[in-house]
């Protein structure tokens, strides 16, 4: 599908913090987030924008900004059905992000983080209850 006619206010990009365009859909989504040791933390599954109201016409003077990154077991819905409550995203606040290339660079520890919960649940809670599992093999 093409479009008959160009938008008439285009928003400019949002800048990174080494002042790049960013397109979220490009850039954002579905990009591997290490900690500042270069730790997984996780993928980015959706962003929060301010200064955007729901059903509110856009004002082209007013720019959004990103706000956040949202993580979240946003495979379940995908596999499942239905969506993921907005209780169970965990934002990690744009201020953290330090660079943009293939992977998202934060400035934060990954422990410190409640986006790893759920492997530190798992570690923490289940493999190390398995004979073995407190270690690392030999």
């Amino acid at each position: 599908m093409t479009r008959t006619r160009p938008p008439q206010h285009p928003l400019e990009w949002y800048r990174d913090p080494d002042g790049r365009g960013v397109d979220a859909r490009l850039h954002l989504l579905d990009r591997q987030m290490l900690d500042q040791d270069g730790v997984p933390v996780s993928t980015v599954d959706d962003v929060e924008l301010s200064g955007v109201e729901l059903g509110a016409p856009l004002d082209p003077d007013a720019r959004p900004v990103v706000a956040a990154l949202l993580v979240g077991a946003a495979v379940l819905p995908r596999i499942f059905g239905g969506t993921l409550p907005r209780s169970r995203w965990v934002r990690i606040p744009w201020e953290l992000v330090v660079k943009l290339h293939v992977v998202i660079d934060l400035r934060a520890k990954a422990d410190d983080l409640d986006a790893t919960w759920v492997e530190r649940f798992v570690r923490d809670d289940i493999i190390a209850r398995i004979p073995g599992g407190r270690h690392a093999p030999e």
